[in-house]
């Protein structure tokens, strides 16, 4: 996958030899087992997600509740949307990603292996080899290859978890995974989870015209998000016409007997509903149970993921591992970023101190509307620092994309933000917003923020106009933070103007 790409390329630029282990995706078990080359982000997660929420903003902007061209003029007699189509566009271009992924490795010098590979000890892998070069829909040739190494480093990533003692949860229902093998689209459906992916799915889903329920256990979803963030999405969701049943735990799930519709009914009883196809996005587990860890030594933390430290270093020395397989940050980005640094420090010769920094990351939801986040929450920097500490700037409004629409502003949709800061100083420790555009502006946020930007930094950057980002930069009141942008000169600088005197107007002495 990423981390293991990642690490791979730049292990080999330092000049190591590198041995690349991947078994690519099989169906053994009926359900898709392995992500596939290229890892969960290409095959079955960023990549694909991306596609989908691309083509279901596109049609909503021509035929749903962010319908804007009829405001600007343009007529459209009727959006229709194939579902067949869009996957079998994105399909392709997902298989181009991965088989550029193995040509890549290749080209760089590093020996690709393709079979599931297992520990033997810290410094042997045994690979069961797939037959021939298959990545895809793979079949196990029987013949074992063992490989050692100075270094093991185990980055196989996670997969989707189904809820325990749930009868039909297996039988009847998909996961992120098997969305992408929906060779039809769902007339209705049920996504049962509160976390991005869960967001993501129903939204792709509703927006593209399905009938879909999001099922959550608590009040909303995106619960560990900033609580504004959380409010403002499912205030969209609704008026957006997906239904959001929350306080819902499943009871089971069984198949109508001459229907392809399963029924879904929770733990006090009621029925939440019969739909085509019901996605489970409770949760993700790490990919250890086919590694045989205990025979390298490698420990378990209570959670069931590798246990490292702040080095990627596992109990047993020799052998790494990173991105999610470790639950800590579990972004593509990040497990990309921990892998070079990790190289860096095993191969460069100069950088022994060299590690991933997981502090402050940034990332971005593609629910409708997209979201994007940095920082603590309200909540979490109140009680990190006392609320004497926190300062907090926030606004909402609509964006000027939305202008022309020929509905009341008061039903249009809406961009909200917030800005967390800390301290006299007013250090920028927390920055969310929810709304078209998050998803593009967060990232150049991110990299003030890692600078321990303040407000008054925001402040002193002018604004470009007309922009949502601007906003950013604008928040009242501006101009009047603690630091040292307000625009004063330096005590040192002679060129600076006088200050009025006392009684003049102090525009007539600047000038």
């Amino acid at each position: 996958g990423s981390c293991g790409s990642g690490a791979a390329r730049r292990s080999s630029l330092w000049g190591a030899k590198v041995a690349l282990v991947d078994c690519g995706f099989d169906y053994e078990t009926g359900i898709r087992r392995g992500a596939g080359v290229g890892g969960t982000c290409v095959n079955v997660g960023c990549i694909p997600k991306k596609l989908m929420f691309t083509a279901a903003s596109l049609f909503e902007s021509i035929d749903g509740e962010a319908e804007v061209c009829s405001g600007n003029g343009i007529s459209v007699a009727s959006a229709k949307f194939d579902w067949k189509t869009l996957k079998t566009a994105r399909d392709a271009y997902v298989d181009r990603a991965t088989h550029a992924y193995n040509r890549n490795w290749r080209k760089e010098g590093i020996d690709v292996l393709l079979g599931m590979g297992k520990l033997k000890d810290p410094h042997t892998v045994e690979v069961l080899l797939n037959d021939g070069d298959e990545m895809q829909n793979v079949t196990r040739s029987g013949a074992t290859k063992t490989i050692t190494g100075k270094y093991v480093l185990v980055c196989v990533g996670g997969a989707p978890s189904y809820p325990e003692n749930t009868p039909g949860a297996r039988e009847y229902c998909i996961t992120s995974d098997g969305f992408w093998d929906l060779e039809t689209q769902p007339k209705k459906a049920a996504v049962v989870g509160a976390g991005y992916i869960a967001v993501e799915m129903a939204g792709i889903l509703n927006t593209l015209g399905c009938d879909t329920t999001l099922v959550v256990r608590g009040d909303k979803a995106l619960r560990t998000f900033d609580e504004s963030i959380a409010e403002q999405l499912d205030f969209e969701m609704k008026r957006q016409g997906l239904t959001v049943r929350p306080k819902t735990t499943l009871q089971s799930i069984e198949a109508i007997a001459d229907s392809n519709l399963k029924r879904v009914t929770a733990t006090d009883g009621s029925h939440v509903g019969d739909f085509e196809t019901v996605l489970l996005a409770v949760g993700r587990k790490p990919n250890v149970a086919p590694l045989n860890l205990p025979a390298a030594g490698v420990d378990l933390d209570s959670r069931g993921y590798v246990a490292v430290d702040a080095y990627q270093q596992t109990s047993a020395p020799g052998v790494f591992a990173l991105g999610d397989v470790c639950g800590s940050v579990e972004l593509t980005p990040m497990a990309i970023a921990a892998g070079r640094r990790l190289a860096d420090r095993l191969f460069s010769g100069d950088a022994p101190h060299s590690k991933a920094d997981y502090a402050d990351v940034p990332t971005v939801v593609f629910s409708h509307p997209p979201i994007g986040t940095i920082g603590l929450t309200e909540k979490a920097a109140r009680a990190q620092f006392g609320d004497d500490n926190i300062k907090v700037y926030a606004s909402t409004f609509v964006n000027l994309w939305y202008g022309p629409m020929p509905i009341e502003p008061a039903t249009k949709p809406k961009t909200k933000m917030k800005l967390i800061c800390e301290g006299p100083t007013e250090r920028v420790v927390g920055l969310h917003v929810i709304g078209m555009g998050a998803d593009e502006m967060l990232q150049g946020f991110g990299v003030a923020i890692k600078m321990g930007a303040t407000k008054a930094d925001f402040d002193s950057c002018v604004a470009i106009h007309p922009t949502a980002a601007e906003e950013f930069v604008t928040l009242p009141p501006w101009g009047l933070s603690a630091g040292d942008r307000r625009g004063a000169a330096p005590a040192d600088d002679a060129d600076a103007p006088a200050a009025a005197p006392s009684g003049e107007p102090a525009l007539a002495a600047a000038r």
